[in-house]
């Protein structure tokens, strides 16, 4: 069944004010890139042109290498995140959690086509690598994988948390960290995406995340967000 709902387990109004804080804080920044990158504004375009140099591993890489960096960029498609969260949702189904198994699908398969809407209102081309950026018929910013993999995190997260002790808490924050900065380098690493593309893609997979728990009463203590650990007990 749900989360209880005694005034208890309620948001904290400091854990609701740092949600507000956070999904603010993504959408400033993925707005104010998308715009210097849609007005191609000079400073960020040269940033983005000499880290995207420096980090690719080139057009004569090796299938293996090529190959490894495929295989650690997969963990940002959309198939890949369905597949983690599947037996999640088929367990909160047997819970009747249907709020939560609502919120969860929903931030987790929507954040897919809203990041394709924002591509074509930017519209910024992929990085002119042979064999990285002009593979790909599809736009730039933000990167999809970015976004993906940030909502992967962000959802885990945010369903774990009242499960965990604060050691478990800052060692899947940092674990968490950790996954969305590799699938983002990987994107730069592949040739396929600059590095306001990543920085704008994390950015919105979090703030995404966290915005559809917030409405649907997912976070830790809403009616959509499981139980602690004494309460599952």
């Amino acid at each position: 069944m749900s989360a209880p709902t005694s005034p208890r387990s309620r948001l904290r109004p400091r854990v609701r004010r740092r949600v507000h804080a956070a999904v603010g804080t993504g959408v400033a920044v993925l707005a104010v890139l998308g715009t210097g990158v849609a007005a191609r504004f000079g400073p960020q375009v040269r940033l983005d042109g000499a880290v995207s140099r420096a980090l690719y591993a080139g057009d004569d890489r090796s299938p293996l290498r090529g190959g490894f960096l495929e295989v650690l960029t997969t963990p940002g498609v959309t198939w890949f995140r369905v597949l983690v969260f599947l037996p999640v949702l088929v367990w909160l189904v047997r819970l009747r959690a249907w709020r939560t198994v609502v919120w969860v699908v929903v931030a987790i398969t929507a954040v897919g086509p809203l990041t394709t809407a924002i591509k074509e209102l930017v519209g910024r081309a992929r990085p002119a690598f042979e064999n990285g950026g002009l593979v790909y018929e599809g736009l730039s910013y933000p990167s999809g994988h970015s976004s993906g993999i940030a909502t992967l995190v962000t959802v885990g997260l945010v369903l774990a948390w009242p499960r965990l002790d604060p050691a478990r808490r800052r060692a899947a924050v940092a674990g968490g960290v950790a996954l969305a900065v590799l699938v983002a380098l990987t994107r730069m690493w592949l040739g396929v995406h600059y590095l306001s593309d990543v920085v704008g893609g994390l950015c919105l997979g979090v703030a995404w995340s966290l915005l559809v728990a917030r409405v649907a009463g997912g976070l830790p203590g809403g009616p959509g967000a499981l139980p602690g650990r004494d309460a599952a007990s």
